[in-house]
């Protein structure tokens, strides 16, 4: 069963909210900003050659290529929420977070530069 998407508005609110001051954010606004932001690029660069995983929040697979269906895929890209927020939002860039140690990109086509930041404002 497909998860329900989530709207829009919500989900822009929760951005903005975790952007306004990230250490206050609630468990609940990163959760929700997360699983928007991986939601958004999913629909920016459709497909199933690399799953990016932001725990415990959410996880998606995206970017056209071969399609991986049993076991541990060969293109995992996995990170904190706090890196997948400031990747996603502009404020940290691909080759920034992977020089802090803070993504942890396995396989040859497990990276997102060029792909981010995905566009909120």
């Amino acid at each position: 069963m497909a998860r329900a998407r989530i709207g829009d508005a919500e989900g822009a609110a929760a951005v903005r909210a975790w952007r306004a001051d990230p250490d206050a954010a609630s468990r609940d606004i990163r959760a929700l900003a997360v699983r928007y932001s991986l939601q958004a690029l999913a629909d920016k660069v459709p497909g199933n050659t690399v799953e990016v995983r932001v725990p415990p929040f959410g996880a998606v697979q995206c970017i056209e290529g071969p399609r991986h269906t049993r076991g541990t895929p060969p293109n995992v890209i996995e990170t904190d929420a706090a890196t997948w927020l400031a990747l996603a939002t502009g404020g940290q860039t691909w080759a920034q977070a992977l020089a802090s140690g803070r993504v942890h990109a396995s396989g040859q086509r497990a990276q997102l530069d060029g792909l981010l930041p995905l566009g909120f404002g």
